[in-house]
C-alpha cells in the first residue's frame, strides 16, 4: 500500500485499518512468544545422555565435573561455645578475632589430634 493511498483514505477507513493491523500484530506477537517459550523449554530440559546435540555442548558448557575435595577438619574451637569451630582457612571468625585482640594466642584454641581440647581450654576461659 502506497503512502498516497493512505493519505487519500478518510479517518474512518484509517481507523479500521489501524484496528486490523493491531489485531494481526497481536496474533503474530503471541505466536512468536509461544515459539520462543517452546525453544526456551527445550534448552532448559536436563541434559540428555551423550550426543553433541545436547544444549550444554552447543553453548560451550561442556566442562569436566568439579573435583570433590576432602572435608576440612576443624583445628580451632570457641571455648564458650564448643560447637563453633574454625578450620584455619579463610577469614577468622568473630569470636576468634575478639579473643586474639584481648591477648589470647591462637594456640589456646587449638583442637588436639586426640579429639579433645587442651587442659587450658577445658578450664572455662572467658573468651
Amino acid at each position: 500500500m502506497r503512502r498516497q493511498d493512505l493519505e487519500a483514505m478518510d479517518f474512518e477507513e484509517l481507523w479500521l485499518l489501524h484496528e486490523e493491523l493491531t489485531k494481526i500484530l497481536a496474533e503474530k506477537i503471541t505466536a512468536e512468544k509461544r515459539e520462543l517459550e517452546k525453544r526456551l523449554a527445550q534448552l532448559n530440559q536436563p541434559e540428555q545422555v551423550g550426543g553433541p546435540e545436547s544444549g550444554a555442548a552447543e553453548m560451550g558448557l561442556n566442562q569436566p565435573p568439579r573435583r570433590k575435595y576432602p572435608k576440612v577438619v576443624p583445628k580451632y574451637f570457641n571455648p564458650l561455645k564448643p560447637t563453633e569451630t574454625w578450620s584455619g582457612r579463610g577469614k577468622q571468625p568473630r569470636w576468634l578475632v575478639a579473643a586474639l585482640q584481648s591477648g589470647h594466642t591462637l594456640e589456646e584454641f587449638r583442637i588436639h589430634e586426640n579429639g579433645g581440647a587442651s587442659n587450658q581450654n577445658a578450664g572455662g576461659q572467658e573468651h
